[in-house]
């Protein structure tokens, strides 16, 4: 294989390829790799594969020993597509940005006839692990902070956004975005309804009814819009095993065709707090770390950025995630998973209570 073919099966990773990519990063200097083991897996969306590799004796250069390769199949197989935005996540987007918070990549390919892409990263399993089971802390939400302020300060704005080549979505799109969840609406109400708030069937159908409209007026002015990650949850950020809290990273960075890619920023911020932090941090934290993020950002040279504006962006933000808690009830349900998903729902329901966001949809 060249180095410019996509990987699409974990045993096409040889030697001669991994020698030639790795002199390509270059993190491989001189020498060759002379075997590779590989140890399998799954993502929610993708293969994926450790890599232990051994070197000839004359190799230099970083010579990483530990890889992790992540193969994607673009095409989902129910008429939506991933877009290959992880590809230029890692490999186009922030590689000027000093402390991004993204993984090192050594090689990334994309094929648009295959519907495929295919990673090759540093395997950062000995030194950090996915934030699952983390509790927030003032010291998390300022780390989560100073990482999406690092990546949002980068494409700021619409001259910026518009260098990147990302979409900057129109009524339509937005509409598409809110209606994907639609179908979850009924087996929300089926599935939780003894457990709902008795305003909440109600505040769900004005949500899905008037959001998309406020949505787009708010798209008339893209001044403080910029590239988002799109998807932060816990899952998405690989933390210390030490316990501190830096370097975080921030993965999967992997849109469907369907998703919100630009946005203002603070959307990232309620994906994560609003969505999934537990109600009383979420209460506790959720100023002070905006408070935190509008900082860093004024230090990465985003000055024009009010705390009004910031906090009404949060707000909406807290009200678009009402339509992706209930979007993963779109298939009927899961008893696996239902107990996750009520928690999602509650959580933002309770979060969009709050912060008072129904009044956002009142018309004027």
């Amino acid at each position: 294989m060249t180095t410019e073919q996509v990987i699409t099966q974990v045993e096409q990773v040889t030697p001669q390829w991994l020698t030639a990519v790795l002199h390509q990063s270059p993190a491989l200097t001189n020498g060759q790799v002379v075997a590779v083991e590989l140890a399998g897996g799954r993502g929610n969306w993708s293969q994926n594969g450790r890599l232990h590799l051994t070197y000839s004796p004359d190799a230099q250069g970083e010579c990483p020993t530990h890889l992790f390769l992540k193969l994607v199949n673009t095409d989902t197989g129910d008429g939506e597509f991933f877009l290959p935005a992880e590809v230029t996540y890692y490999t186009r987007d922030y590689l000027d940005v000093p402390d991004a918070p993204l993984v090192r990549c050594y090689h990334a390919a994309y094929d648009p006839a295959q519907h495929r892409y295919h990673l090759l990263l540093a395997d950062l399993s000995a030194t950090h692990q996915a934030g699952y089971d983390k509790v927030p802390t003032l010291a998390h939400g300022q780390a989560l902070a100073e990482a999406l302020a690092s990546l949002h300060a980068r494409w700021w704005g619409p001259a910026r956004l518009g260098e990147s080549g990302a979409a900057v979505h129109d009524a339509a799109h937005l509409q598409r975005f809110v209606a994907i969840g639609a179908p979850g609406v009924p087996h929300v109400l089926e599935q939780f309804g003894r457990k709902l708030e008795s305003h909440w069937p109600e505040e769900i159908g004005r949500v899905f009814a008037q959001l998309p409209g406020k949505l787009a007026a708010r798209a008339a002015d893209r001044t403080h819009f910029t590239l988002l990650h799109g998807d932060a949850n816990p899952g998405n950020m690989l933390l210390p095993k030490d316990g501190g809290e830096r370097p975080l990273y921030l993965i999967d960075q992997q849109p469907f065709d369907w998703s919100i890619t630009t946005w203002a920023g603070v959307y990232d911020l309620a994906y994560v707090m609003a969505l999934y932090w537990p109600t009383d941090l979420r209460r506790t934290l959720e100023l002070p770390v905006l408070r935190h993020y509008q900082l860093q950002l004024a230090a990465r040279g985003i000055t024009g950025y009010p705390w009004a504006q910031l906090h009404a962006d949060y707000r909406l933000c807290v009200a678009l995630m009402v339509p992706v808690a209930v979007e993963y009830m779109r298939d009927g349900g899961d008893p696996a998973w239902n107990d996750f998903r009520f928690g999602l729902v509650q959580r933002t329901l309770t979060a969009f209570d709050d912060l008072h966001c129904g009044e956002l949809l009142k018309t004027p």
